[in-house]
């Protein structure tokens, strides 16, 4: 059984970082595509970021040039490095895993086969 574990979470003061991680059992990450989404209060989730089996990666607008996901298939662990955070990006973090799918439903929620059971960031003004 395939499972998800994000970490990393917190609470920062706009302009900060965080660092999230997805620590996977169960399967290989590198036959997998990964994405990042979010979910804040009262709102869909939504993705953030998708990293492909072959490297290509994706980004929503609302976070390119601040975030950056990277994955090391070594140690079947995922990430997404955000800097100069903003309270608008306060929401519930998870990460995805999916084993079939290409860019266009990258930030497809129902895509996505495998859930991890999220990480909250909180950014303050």
């Amino acid at each position: 059984q395939v499972l998800l574990v994000e970490s990393g979470g917190g609470s920062v003061q706009a302009g900060g970082s965080l660092r999230l991680s997805c620590a996977g059992n169960g399967y290989t990450y590198s036959n997998y595509n990964m994405g990042w989404f979010r979910q804040a209060p009262g709102k869909q989730r939504e993705g953030v970021a998708a990293i492909f089996r072959e490297g290509g990666v994706r980004y929503a607008d609302s976070v390119k040039g601040r975030f950056t996901i990277s994955k090391d298939n070594a140690e079947n662990t995922l990430y997404l490095e955000m800097n100069s955070l903003k309270p608008g990006d306060t929401a519930m973090y998870y990460c995805a895993a999916r084993e079939t799918g290409g860019w266009s439903s990258s930030f497809s929620v129902p895509s996505y086969n495998y859930w991890g059971q999220g990480t909250q960031v909180t950014v303050s003004s």
